[in-house]
């Protein structure tokens, strides 16, 4: 109980060092605010209230039908404009879209004929002008059917129906997938951060001197870190998620949230061991950081956050099954998009779990060398 003890009140030291570090709580709000509401909402590649003009050359039923079904929230409300006004106005770039009704359109329908549509992009409003031809296309086809003579001759029928649902996410908002994927990430980047530098400012400040002439084991300081840092990851991400993910953005969380805080502090037991690591190589905040970072960036590319694990190189998967990350991923992911059970995600947890102990063990086999270097 004098261990535990100790762990407790030098994890209180803890708190009350960080609270009195101006610089670390301003990356811990902004972390959890700003840093996951901005690639929310700005570095989503969704078409979302594009600039659209449309060149009637028709003007009949169909052509109209076509201009009343370009609606908000994927374009902003069409304008009509004449033929000669489509390239200075591309090249003022007025619009991102123009749509070219031919003539004789509706009557080529009629005739079960083919008539061109033209479909003009602007290519430099890239994150748009990649998905909007094909959102303009599905639209044009599914309200021009009806004008359509050939839509009941079973010859044009397909052999393969194909019916799809989005069940988590229906109208496939990528705002939603990027918010929980950020959140994950700057779990991982803070819980390293923040443990490596409790561990090195006690080194720059000589507090760690005075803690090594005091009756306390070199574990009893690392789990003190551990515990404490911990903590404050995890009231700082889940008043994120409740705040800003799912207040401000509006990501429905349908997981149990009880279970995602369990997983959350299993992983937080592995990756501020791994934050203790890096900084028992180091000797200042400024390599911590030249070495952290990088860390933290292949942890972020390759967990399976930004690209499909399976989509990598099957060594490198291998690879990554080393790294508590990829498992808090799939993880995070099947609580709060698909509402996994305990029982369904219950190797991921143990995963977790037994990456936590290889690292906590090693890591205190180096913080034991630092104590006894500095004694």
């Amino acid at each position: 109980m004098r261990e535990v003890w100790h762990i407790f009140h030098l994890g209180i030291k803890e708190l009350i060092s960080l609270s009195r570090d101006p610089v670390l709580i301003f990356l811990i709000l902004y972390t959890f605010t700003f840093s996951v509401y901005t690639p929310s909402k700005s570095a989503v590649m969704d078409v979302v209230n594009a600039s659209i003009a449309i060149v009637d050359e028709d003007s009949s039923e169909a052509s109209r039908a076509v201009h009343d079904a370009m609606l908000p929230p994927l374009f902003l409300p069409p304008r009509l404009i004449d033929f000669a006004e489509i390239n200075p106005d591309m090249d003022r770039g007025r619009y991102t879209f123009v749509i070219n009704i031919p003539p004789e359109f509706q009557d080529e329908l009629a005739e079960d004929g083919f008539p061109d549509v033209q479909i003009i992009t602007d290519a430099t409003a890239m994150s748009q002008a990649g998905r909007g031809p094909g959102y303009i296309s599905a639209i044009i086809n599914s309200t021009v059917e009806p004008y359509w003579s050939g839509r009941g001759n079973p010859d044009n029928q397909p052999l393969v129906g194909l019916q799809t649902r989005a069940r988590f996410n229906p109208n496939m908002l990528q705002g939603w997938f990027v918010a929980i994927n950020q959140l994950i990430n700057n779990i991982s980047v803070l819980a390293i951060f923040l443990c490596g530098a409790a561990v090195l400012r006690e080194r720059e400040h000589g507090n760690i001197e005075h803690l090594l002439v005091m009756p306390l084991r070199p574990y009893e300081l690392m789990f003190a870190k551990i515990w404490a840092n911990g903590l404050v990851v995890i009231v700082a991400a889940m008043a994120s998620l409740f705040l800003v993910v799912k207040g401000l953005i509006g990501v429905p969380i349908s997981g149990s949230i009880p279970l995602f805080a369990f997983g959350l502090m299993v992983y937080l037991f592995s990756v501020t061991a791994l934050g203790i690591m890096l900084s028992t190589m180091v000797r200042s905040m400024p390599q911590f950081g030249l070495l952290a970072f990088p860390t933290f960036i292949v942890m972020s590319l390759l967990s399976g956050g930004q690209t499909p694990l399976e989509s990598m190189p099957v060594p490198l998967q291998k690879i990554m099954q080393f790294v508590p990350s990829t498992h808090f991923v799939s993880f995070s992911q099947a609580v709060l998009f698909r509402d996994a059970t305990p029982a369904m995600v219950w190797p991921l947890l143990a995963k977790m779990f037994l990456i936590g102990m290889a690292y906590t063990f090693f890591t205190l086999t180096r913080f034991r060398k630092m104590l006894a270097a500095i004694q």
